[in-house]
């Protein structure tokens, strides 16, 4: 033994960091924004379950039809799947916390009205239907607003809890919203429901006043246009491979998961006495199985992906729809709402979080409101063919058919994919300056046509052609219009890649859409140019030469 090995003390051996243990469910509320704002999500979607079981009771009460019934969910989802995307693309050019009061103004108008026909003229169940499609034009406004402030105020890490949160609030009020609403009906009227909410939306709208917003740093170029800003919304997510499979899924499991809401009522009227009662245990029964399975979150995502969340779920929800259409008591039916409950938390939070992290902050509203669509209009078709198959036969035929549907689903959509193993990091950056034209030229200007040429060993041609692919999607999605790739036939390994913008705007808006991502498939395409140089690039304004 040395010398030096009796001086020196012998270092312990270096203990492994366990890795990090699931976040407290409740940890965004420490951000004091957030819990402001997201009281007022919550308060709003107390409001809108409130109307909506206040109305789904009122049509039984106008009508027996079972397609009327179900009509209401269909009436309040229907104005999401259209004017989603309107609504959206609002959302990104606006101010959202403007935009955001405007849409409590217009709901609680929509509710004062409601309380006044309903006290004076009287409902009709097309008249009810008509005001129930009006309310949720109110929706359609909020949800992709709010969709889109939640990213800004949480980070990346603690943005599924955030919207574990929401999810919270949402089932939440989907208890507290019908309790409230069942006492005041059984007190004093379904017209009073609407005077609540009213009443309520106003106070979210003044609450609205006190939030500071801290917006972007105003840009120099002229705002986008608003159809054009729809088309690039679209252009986006139809390029996005991770946003279209949530799409997918997440419409697949609510055209299924509606039937549970929209034949609830039936489903109460044939247990015990059939009174509101009943239907609001069920509701709440639901509500508080996806709280519980939301506090649990954290600790599922530690053990499974969302891919695996999202098919337990599924198959949870089949469950749950089977064992109520088997159900003629109301003890057996409320453990089943309870697990509908936690199945449909589990799979919504998996399939939204990969929809929210496949979007970048400028088009964030746009997208989500597509997706929103997805889900919207999957509830709004599944509201009506299941309504019309309980009509046509039986509400048990009707939810054990909506069962077997949703297995075969899982088996259609299995190859779509919500985690992949590398993620997709949309953290904006700046990393290039616009650059100043020689000429000068006005942000309308356009088209524009930018070419780069590149020179590769002709026989990574392949390699190329695959990352080139990928090019594609990413001009698409920053706001091109159309793009190609071309290889020189005199001098093979000599390519030109091309896109085209509408106007110089529109190509400049791209430098501030640039992300982490974008930098990294940046670094690859330049990886396989072989000149001394950078591959050269050029940019051409089209010019509108007089016709003869």
């Amino acid at each position: 033994m040395s010398v030096q090995d009796i001086a020196t003390p012998q270092e312990p051996p270096a203990v492994p960091t366990p890795p990090p243990g699931p976040q407290s469910p409740w940890e965004p509320l420490r951000n004091p924004t957030f819990r402001m704002l997201w009281l007022v999500w919550a308060t709003s979607n107390v409001c809108m379950w409130a109307n909506d079981v206040a109305a789904a009771w009122l049509m039984t009460s106008l009508t027996t039809s079972a397609t009327l019934i179900a009509m209401v969910t269909t009436a309040s989802s229907l104005p999401v799947f259209l004017l989603g995307l309107p609504s959206g693309a609002l959302a990104d050019l606006v101010d959202r916390r403007r935009y955001f009061m405007v849409t409590q103004v217009w709901v609680a108008t929509n509710a004062a009205i409601l309380y006044l026909v309903s006290i004076t003229v009287g409902l009709t169940p097309t008249l009810l239907l008509l005001l129930v499609f009006t309310n949720g034009i109110g929706l359609a406004m909020r949800w992709p607003v709010y969709a889109a402030i939640v990213p800004e105020l949480l980070g990346r890490k603690q943005l599924p809890l955030g919207l574990a949160l929401n999810g919270i609030a949402v089932n939440v009020s989907r208890i507290v919203g019908p309790l409230v609403a069942g006492a005041i009906i059984a007190a004093a009227g379904s017209e009073y429901v609407f005077a609540m909410n009213c009443a309520l939306s106003i106070g979210c709208a003044f609450v609205l006043l006190r939030w500071k917003r801290v917006g972007k740093p105003p840009s120099v170029l002229p705002g986008e246009r608003f159809l054009g800003a729809m088309r690039l919304g679209w252009q986006y997510v139809r390029e996005s491979r991770r946003m279209k499979d949530a799409i997918v899924v997440t419409c697949s499991f609510f055209l299924h998961a509606t039937a549970l809401i929209a034949l609830l009522p039936l489903v109460a009227k044939r247990m015990m006495d059939g009174g509101a009662g009943i239907f609001t245990f069920l509701l709440a029964a639901l509500g508080l199985g996806a709280i519980v399975a939301a506090t649990q979150l954290p600790r599922l995502r530690h053990r499974w992906n969302r891919d695996e969340l999202a098919l337990r779920g599924s198959v949870g929800q089949s469950i749950a729809t089977l064992v109520i259409a088997l159900s003629d008591h109301v003890w057996t039916a409320l453990p089943a709402m309870f697990l509908g409950g936690a199945a449909w938390i589990v799979t919504a939070n998996s399939v939204s979080v990969a929809a929210q992290l496949a979007l970048p902050d400028w088009v964030r509203a746009r997208g989500m409101s597509i997706y929103q669509m997805a889900i919207m209009g999957g509830t709004a078709v599944g509201a009506f063919i299941w309504g019309r198959l309980a009509e046509s036969t039986s509400v048990r035929t009707s939810l054990i058919a909506c069962s077997a549907s949703m297995l075969l689903a899982l088996f259609v959509t299995r190859r779509r994919v919500l985690e992949g193993e590398q993620e997709e990091d949309h953290t904006p950056t700046h990393p290039w300056q616009e650059p100043v034209p020689a000429m000068p030229l006005e942000p309308r200007d356009g088209p524009v046509m930018i070419t780069l040429e590149y020179l590769i060993d002709p026989q990574r041609r392949g390699e190329f052609e695959s990352i080139m692919a990928e090019s594609r999607s990413a001009r698409l999605r920053q706001g091109a219009v159309s793009w190609g790739l071309f290889e020189d036939v005199q001098r093979p390994g000599r390519f030109v890649e091309y896109f085209a913008c509408d106007t110089w705007a529109d190509y400049l808006r791209r430098f501030d859409r640039f992300t982490a991502m974008d930098e990294r498939l940046h670094a690859m395409r330049h990886s396989f140019h072989l000149g001394e140089e950078p591959p050269r690039i050029s940019r051409f304004i089209a010019k509108h030469p007089p016709a003869r």
